[in-house]
């Protein structure tokens, strides 16, 4: 799964510099419902219809999920209120501490105890290390306390039918009746007001690509099943890129006078560009070493790593391997990738 696919930009932490701004009121998104009222929202939903008939959709299921929808207006206000990205990121470390505190590596190590017998195997299946997949599972929901009481089938028309990504929620809100197709209840649709459901948050067209069977009885239970839901979570890393034996990162240690600045990445990333351009250059852990960087944690000298000091000169510093950026591709933010790594280590300590 690509971050492309699974919208992740729709989602962002809530950081605390965006938690103080003003408030934006919704008239712009009133009107842009208003607009698109004068299209149709009911002729919009039948050609959406006529779609999925051609992709092979089956009428009962047509009929099923798209009967009797209406315009959600909640649905475009939160779309619309989503916080611009800033250039001048806040402090990370008062969003760790609020997102890696004593409360959720203490369920997250409850959980890992609970469904120990079955993570052997899929280490071994995925080559991912279930820590990892915990850290995503207790990001993502609280280890599934919280998952979303939107209805799918509505958010996605909603958003599809306003127009503004037409085409990415329009693809979802077909993948959503491809999933019915499949069998998934219509009563369990639902999930984020963005479309995302169940304990790993998935879009539809994720589910239908790498959600898996975790338990062996012929379902893709993420809604309710510890299996079905860490397999797909480790499914979905394999799929991203995910190295077996090397670890997301380690915090480093740096010498005294060192400028992180001076080592600032040359490499444009094609996507999410502002949160890359925050890592350094590509350089072998050896030498990062031969520089004066000193890992705090088990990592290969061959490795490659980036280094990583989101809040400046003094602060915490860390070696970031291609790993961090499998799981940037979950949610392509540092702040959330460098809480789930963090997580992840404190559930395995």
């Amino acid at each position: 799964m690509t971050f492309s696919s699974k919208l992740r930009f729709l989602r962002l932490p809530i950081l605390a510099a965006a938690a103080t701004a003003a408030p934006i009121v919704p008239v712009h998104a009133q009107a842009v419902v208003q607009s698109a009222a004068a299209q149709g929202f009911d002729a919009y939903l039948q050609s959406v219809a006529a779609r999925a008939r051609r992709e092979g959709v089956s009428d009962p299921t047509i009929a099923k999920v798209l009967t009797g929808l209406t315009p959600n207006q909640r649905v475009v206000d939160l779309d619309s209120a989503q916080p611009n990205r800033s250039s001048s990121p806040p402090p990370i470390a008062p969003y760790i501490a609020q997102h890696v505190g004593p409360s959720i590596i203490a369920r997250g190590r409850d959980r890992y105890a609970q469904n120990a017998s079955i993570l052997p195997a899929i280490e071994q299946r995925y080559g991912v290390p279930a820590k990892m997949l915990f850290a995503i599972w207790g990001h993502e929901t609280n280890f599934g306390s919280y998952v979303g009481d939107f209805d799918l089938a509505r958010s996605l028309a909603t958003l599809a039918w306003e127009g503004r990504r037409r085409q990415l929620f329009e693809n979802e809100l077909i993948a959503l009746m491809k999933m019915v197709d499949q069998g998934v209840p219509t009563y369990k649709l639902k999930g984020s007001w963005a479309g995302a459901f169940g304990y790993p948050q998935f879009l539809p067209s994720v589910y239908l690509r790498l959600a898996a069977d975790g338990d062996g009885n012929g379902t893709r239970d993420i809604f309710s099943s510890p299996a079905d839901t860490l397999a797909s979570i480790a499914n979905y890393f394999r799929d991203a890129g995910w190295r077996p034996g090397q670890p997301w990162g380690v915090r480093a240690s740096l010498p005294a006078g060192f400028s992180a600045s001076s080592y600032a990445t040359k490499l444009s990333a094609p996507t999410c560009a502002a949160v890359h351009a925050r890592h350094g250059q590509w350089k072998s852990v050896a030498e990062w070493r031969a520089l004066g960087v000193t890992p705090l944690g088990p990592i290969g000298d061959q490795v490659q790593a980036s280094l990583f000091q989101p809040d400046g000169p003094g602060t915490s510093a860390y070696l970031l391997t291609g790993n961090y950026r499998v799981i940037l591709q979950y949610n392509c933010s540092n702040y959330y990738a460098l809480s789930v790594g963090l997580l992840a280590d404190e559930i395995a300590r």
